[in-house]
């Protein structure tokens, strides 16, 4: 599996997060929100400027600015 930054995916692309680059404040944020290793997201959509961007994960849909996606790599299906 190729592994890219969440900022780079696609609409409707799938993964499995493979880690949180972020520290501190941010980092913490970003796990208690779900996206911690070995969970499944899938891209449902953009706003019309790319950003933010709507994730699926844990039955949910969360919403992420591209400046939080640019801390999270993905290992994305083909």
């Amino acid at each position: 599996m190729p592994r890219l930054n969440l900022r780079r995916m696609k609409e409707n692309q799938t993964g499995v997060v493979a880690a949180v680059k972020a520290n501190g404040e941010l980092g913490r944020r970003i796990r208690d929100m779900g996206l911690v290793p070995g969970t499944e997201i899938a891209v449902c959509g953009r706003a019309p400027l790319y950003d933010p961007v709507a994730l699926r994960i844990l039955g949910f849909t969360l919403t992420l600015r591209n400046n939080e996606a640019d801390f999270i790599e993905v290992d994305v299906e083909d």
